[in-house]
């Protein structure tokens, strides 16, 4: 019999009761390396107007929809190019052998065929405040796991990398993930932690995470 899971109230212990979990400590790893990456005009540009505009604002008296329009979703839209987009509130299914997920992502960046997500590169988790707070890093594994899902569907290898990331404010941490054993009853999901990331004073070093996940991808072969 197959369990449903929402990807909204999914726990750590439904994702350990199906899923080989095994995480990483936080550290530098080689995906967080941006020495490489360089930032057009166009680009500086942009980030100084959205730092400019965050140094200025009560960034934890916002609430969510309104720090997502203002500082989450600009910087997303700078990494955007042809055949790669941002969409917001996108419904995420996917069906392992003995569980189903399904629910909606704040935010994904991935491959665009024709106005359409096809794969999911990014998914990102804007995390609610005060009372409403709830760990993200459960429902963040939900996402990873539909999401590669996702991509093996489409490109049928054997093991799926993908990324996350959850926000607080106006705070970013990144998460890749490996999906392995896709078709067995209990796949392995393998995550690594960068650091946590300010935009007010590090939105540079966010861009060019950014732009080197979206690098990696482009360098993969059709």
């Amino acid at each position: 019999m197959v369990t449903k899971l929402t990807l909204a109230k999914v726990t750590l212990a439904d994702i350990k009761r199906f899923v080989k979990l095994i995480e990483q400590e936080i550290s530098d790893y080689e995906w967080t390396q941006i020495e490489s990456i360089t930032l057009n005009d166009r680009e500086s540009q942009s980030l100084q107007e959205i730092r400019a505009r965050l140094l200025k604002k009560p960034i934890h008296r916002m609430n969510e929809a309104t720090l997502w329009g203002k500082a989450i979703y600009p910087l997303l839209l700078l990494v955007e190019q042809t055949g790669i987009e941002v969409w917001a509130e996108v419904s995420l299914q996917a069906q392992y052998t003995l569980f189903e997920l399904e629910g909606v992502a704040d935010g994904v960046l991935g491959k665009s065929v024709t106005g359409r997500l096809e794969s999911p590169y990014l998914v990102v988790i804007e995390t609610k405040r005060g009372v409403e707070s709830q760990d993200p890093v459960p429902q963040l594994y939900g996402q990873l796991l539909a999401a590669a899902h996702i991509n093996w569907e489409e490109e049928k290898q054997a093991g799926q990398n993908v990324f996350g990331c959850y926000t607080i404010a106006d705070s970013w941490t990144f998460v890749r993930a490996e999906v392995t054993d896709i078709e067995t009853d209990r796949p392995t999901l393998r995550v690594e932690y960068s650091r946590e990331y300010t935009e007010k004073t590090e939105a540079e070093t966010i861009l060019k995470i950014l732009k080197r996940i979206v690098a990696k991808y482009l360098q993969q072969p059709d």
